[in-house]
């Protein structure tokens, strides 16, 4: 095996194992965050959208108040509405009137059960990319001027865009791995340390983007870690009955 493939496969490894090790709770947080922005500006709902992977749709991941049920696990195009205005302008926006504006989406609004009268939108991103919007209905028309809430909503934002970045780097861990290990290498010596610093970044480069159901398994491991011995036993032996029934059947060919 070549030094290019050992690098990668430590690379894939960390990746499929990341999502078992991030740190627990960011959904707890994140839905924490809503509860506590809708309650501090006496909003009726508030909820968090973010891009999906390949950046076509939004996708509400966490809500609070009226209609939160419903828009939880909500899709729609990136494009679509004011929370799509913000992901596609990156800047944030007070709308105190949403049947007037032409970029209010009705559609799904509906879906929810309810229609807002104004809205106060804030994007969410990191110094590298945008990752989504968080969206405040129907504020309590008794708080000072929409400017500075936008200002405080924008705090909540950068609260959840940290929680997010962290989760993104453990699903990235191999990338993370190698590019720490190349500045090392880089450090440590520029004759010697160059050629392993760029097999590393190769590699690195050459990672594929995380798989979704590793991940999820990865992930469902880290919380059976947190329950009881019996409750791992019974994981363990479903996972043993697949593996048997899948190491019987016959291959397909791909």
């Amino acid at each position: 095996m070549t030094p290019d493939e050992l690098l990668r496969q430590l690379g894939e490894l960390a990746n499929s194992l990341g999502p078992a090790v991030r740190p627990a709770g960011t959904d707890e947080l994140l839905r924490s965050l809503t509860e506590t922005a809708r309650r501090l500006f006496g909003a009726a709902a508030c909820s968090l959208a973010l891009l999906s992977e390949d950046e076509s749709e939004l996708v509400y991941t966490v809500a609070a108040g009226q209609g939160a049920d419903d828009v939880t696990g909500m899709r729609i195009p990136a494009s679509q509405g004011i929370a799509g205005w913000v992901v596609q302008s990156g800047q944030p926006i007070a709308v105190s009137d949403v049947a007037s504006d032409p970029r209010f989406a009705r559609e799904q609004a509906e879906q929810t059960g309810y229609i807002p009268q104004a809205i106060l939108a804030v994007p969410v991103e990191t110094p590298a990319r945008l990752l989504g919007v968080i969206s405040l209905l129907d504020r309590d028309p008794r708080r000072p001027g929409a400017e500075q809430d936008m200002a405080l909503l924008s705090l909540f934002a950068d609260q959840a865009a940290l929680a997010l970045a962290s989760v993104e780097r453990f699903s990235l861990m191999g990338r993370v791995l190698l590019d720490a290990l190349a500045e090392a290498a880089d450090a440590e010596a520029a004759a010697v340390g160059g050629e392993a610093a760029d097999a590393l970044r190769r590699a690195a480069d050459g990672l594929p983007p995380p798989d979704a159901d590793l991940a999820e398994l990865a992930a469902t491991f880290a919380v059976l870690a947190r329950h009881g011995a019996a409750e791992r036993r019974l994981a363990l032996a479903v996972l043993r009955d697949v593996a048997d029934y899948l190491g019987r059947r016959p291959s397909r060919p791909h």
